[in-house]
C-alpha cells in the first residue's frame, strides 16, 4: 500500500461531498416517489440510502482516516490478484451479454437507479484508497469517468426506447418517434434551447476550470519522458492495440477499416426496418455488431489504457500501486518459430548466403506458410464457408459483391479480440513475421 499524505487534505474532503451529493440526490428522487401511489416502498429504500450516504459524508469530513468507509482490504487483494486483460475482457464481454440478454429488466427506472447508486456506492468506497484515487481523481482521467456515466446514461435511453417501440411494434401500434412525431421550429425553439445548453456547459466548465486545475506539465525534454507515456484518451484504443499488432496495421490499416466501414455501411445495409426510430428486434445483426465494436473494441481499451496500464506499459489492479520496477517476463513467439521450432523440432527454413532474390523470396514463404495458410483459410475460405451456412440469408439478399465486403470487414475486426487471445493464451507475437520487408501481422 502506498501512502503519501495526499489523502486527508484531498480524498476526505472530496469524498465528503461525494456523499452528501449522493445523499441530495436520493433524497429528492425519494421526494419525488412519494407522491407516487405506487412508488412509497421505493421512496422508502432511497430515504434511508440518503440517510446512509449522509452518515458516510460526516464520517469522511471528521478528518480521521480510520473513520473513512473503504472496501475491506481482502476484497481490494483479491481484485488486484483477478485483475488482468484476460478477465478484463472476458468480464467485460459478459457484461455486455447480460445487459442485452435481460435488457428489459435493465431499462426500467428503478432497476437502473439502483445499479446507479450501487456503481457511485462502489466507487466511493473505493476512492478512500490512495492508490485506486490516485489515479481515478488524477486531473487527466477525471473526465473519462464522467464520460463512461454519460455514455451508459444515453445507452439507457436509448435501450429504454426500443424496448419500448420493440413492444408497441409487436402490439401493432405506431413507434413512440411517430405518435411524437410534432414539428418543432429552428427559430425560436431550437436557438433557444440551443442557446441555454451552451450558457449552461460553459459555466460548467467555468466551475470546472476553478476547482479542477489544468494538469499542465513541466516542458517537454529527451531526458525525461513520462512513464507511462499515453496518449490522449481518444487514442488510447489505437495505443492499446500496438501492444498485439505491428504499428503499420494498429496504427494505419485497422483506423482505415474503421472509417471505410463506417462509410460503406449505408450501402451494405439491405434492412429497411428501424430507419428513424429506435428498435432493436428489427436490427440484432446490426445492434450487435456495433455495440461490440463500439463498446468492447473501444470503450473498454479506452478504459483500460487509462486506468489499468501503469509504467512501463504494465498490467496494475484497480488498487495496486503503480510501481516502476513491476516486471513482467514475457517470452513471446511468432508463429512460423513456434510451428518449426516448438512442433516440429526442426530449424526455420533460411535461404543460403550466396541465394538470389528469387530463393530467397521463395525460403521466405516456405518459412511463413503456416501464417499465410492460416490468414488465407480466415480471409478467403471463410467467408465462401459463412455464405452457404450462417448466413446464407444475407447472401441471398445482399448479392456477392456487397457480402464480401461486409463479410471480411468483420472479420477484419474480429482480428483484434482473436489475436488479443491468443497473445494471452499462447503469447503468440506475430502470426506472419518478415522483417526482411518489415511486414509482420
Amino acid at each position: 500500500m502506498h501512502s503519501n499524505g495526499f489523502f486527508l487534505n484531498d480524498v476526505a474532503g472530496f469524498l465528503g461531498g461525494y456523499y452528501a451529493f449522493i445523499a441530495i440526490m436520493n433524497g429528492i428522487a425519494a421526494l419525488v416517489l412519494w407522491r407516487k401511489k405506487d412508488a412509497t416502498t421505493w421512496a422508502f429504500v432511497w430515504s434511508v440510502f440518503a440517510g446512509i450516504m449522509m452518515i458516510f459524508a460526516s464520517l469522511a469530513l471528521s478528518g480521521s482516516k480510520s473513520m473513512v468507509p473503504i472496501l475491506p482490504e481482502a476484497i481490494r487483494g483479491l481484485v488486484n490478484n483477478l485483475s488482468g486483460p484476460v478477465l478484463y475482457t472476458l468480464g467485460t464481454t459478459a457484461i455486455l451479454v447480460v445487459l442485452y440478454v435481460f435488457r428489459k429488466f435493465f431499462v426500467q427506472p428503478m432497476v437502473a437507479w439502483t445499479v446507479l447508486n450501487v456503481s457511485l456506492l462502489l466507487l466511493g468506497l473505493s476512492m478512500a484508497d490512495e492508490n485506486f484515487a490516485a489515479i481515478v481523481m488524477k486531473p487527466d482521467n477525471v473526465p473519462i469517468v464522467g464520460l463512461v456515466y454519460l455514455l451508459a446514461f444515453f445507452t439507457w435511453v436509448a435501450t429504454k426506447q426500443a424496448v419500448v417501440n420493440d413492444e408497441r411494434i409487436k402490439q401493432g401500434l405506431p413507434v413512440i418517434e411517430k405518435v411524437n412525431d410534432e414539428k418543432v421550429l429552428v427559430w425560436p425553439d431550437l436557438v433557444y434551447t440551443e442557446l441555454i445548453c451552451m450558457i449552461a456547459v460553459s459555466a460548467l466548465l467555468l466551475v470546472w476550470a476553478i476547482f479542477l486545475p489544468a494538469p499542465l506539465e513541466e516542458p517537454a525534454s529527451s531526458v525525461k519522458t513520462p512513464n507511462p507515456s499515453k496518449a490522449p484518451w481518444y487514442f488510447l484504443g489505437l495505443q492499446e492495440m500496438l501492444v498485439y499488432f505491428d504499428p503499420w496495421y494498429a496504427g494505419v490499416v485497422l483506423p482505415s477499416l474503421v472509417v471505410f466501414g463506417l462509410m460503406a455501411m449505408p450501402y451494405l445495409d439491405f434492412n429497411k426496418k428501424g430507419n428513424g426510430y429506435y428498435s432493436i428486434e428489427e436490427r440484432k445483426f446490426s445492434y450487435l455488431v456495433w455495440q461490440f465494436g463500439f463498446f468492447e473494441l473501444w470503450i473498454t481499451l479506452i478504459i483500460l489504457g487509462t486506468f489499468l496500464r501503469g509504467p512501463n506499459w504494465n498490467f496494475f489492479g484497480p488498487f495496486e500501486y503503480w510501481t516502476p520496477y513491476k516486471v513482467e517476463v514475457l517470452n513471446n513467439v511468432d508463429l512460423p518459430q513456434m510451428f518449426w521450432v516448438q512442433w516440429l523440432n526442426q530449424p526455420l527454413p533460411r535461404a543460403p548466403q550466396d541465394a538470389g532474390l528469387l530463393s530467397q523470396i521463395g525460403y521466405i514463404l516456405m518459412r511463413e506458410s503456416p501464417g499465410l495458410l492460416v490468414m488465407g483459410v480466415y480471409l478467403v475460405a471463410l467467408p465462401p464457408l459463412m455464405a452457404v451456412t450462417i448466413f446464407r440469408g444475407f447472401y441471398a439478399k445482399m448479392g456477392f459483391i456487397r457480402y464480401m465486403v461486409m463479410s471480411n470487414l468483420m472479420l477484419l475486426m474480429l482480428t483484434l479480440p482473436l489475436k488479443m487471445a491468443l497473445r494471452w493464451t499462447l503469447n503468440l507475437k506475430y502470426i506472419i513475421s518478415i522483417p526482411e520487408f518489415s511486414l509482420n501481422f
